[in-house]
């Protein structure tokens, strides 16, 4: 039987290349295709994949945030994450969201296969880059063990949020909390990271592969 296939990718060219790539191979069907995280909510379960192919950097919702949600209505689908980089708060942000899989962008060949087949079957899989990343993480070089990261698990959220262009009042509606808990978070992210404006927030973002430029 056929892996039933949805691709979550906003970039209409990534994800045409990905879609010839898979239509290739003899035991995966590609189902579907969203662009963005509340499309790849409203139509999951009409089309009802065994695994989603997740872009983190989603508009509309981000890809970890869909996760967490997509998760909690349908736990049965499978999802490997895909970025563009290797950043490991958001690497792990999407492996404790739910996802099984975990590969780059620049692995989404023969890794991505192997990732689709793997979490099929109730696996994890993370590519080579990705994996590397996450041991680092999880055991500091000199062995000691990794400090926390920098954000709490809300702030990210915040952050991703206001980096994919949500407004004050779209970001309390979305993370069911009150707006002056939103700017609470925003000075707090601003604070940790040193930065001062939105502008430093989004190329804080883009650097860390939770948006694209």
């Amino acid at each position: 039987m056929k892996t039933r296939l949805l691709l979550a990718e906003d970039h209409l060219m990534f994800r045409q290349s990905l879609r010839i790539l898979l239509e290739q191979e003899t035991d995966i069907a590609v189902v579907g295709e969203v662009g963005d995280g509340m499309e790849l909510l409203r139509c999951v379960t009409e089309i009802q994949p065994d695994v989603v192919c997740m872009d983190i950097g989603l508009p509309g919702l981000d890809g970890i945030e869909a996760t967490r949600r997509l998760r909690s209505i349908a736990p049965d689908i499978k999802i490997v994450g895909l970025s563009t980089h290797t950043d490991k708060h958001f690497i792990l942000e999407m492996l404790h969201a739910g996802a099984l899989g975990y590969v780059t962008k620049n692995e989404a060949g023969e890794e991505l296969l192997r990732a689709i087949r793997a979490v099929r079957l109730g696996r994890t899989y993370l590519g080579p880059r990705v994996a590397e990343t996450v041991a680092d993480a999880l055991l500091n070089r000199d062995g000691s063990r990794a400090a926390a990261p920098v954000l709490s698990s809300r702030e990210s959220q915040v952050l991703r949020l206001v980096t994919n262009g949500n407004t004050s009042t779209q970001i309390p509606e979305q993370l069911f909390i009150s707006p002056a808990t939103v700017d609470v978070h925003r000075r707090n992210i601003m604070r940790k990271l040193n930065l001062h404006s939105v502008a430093d927030l989004t190329r804080y973002a883009i650097r860390h592969g939770l948006i694209t430029n």
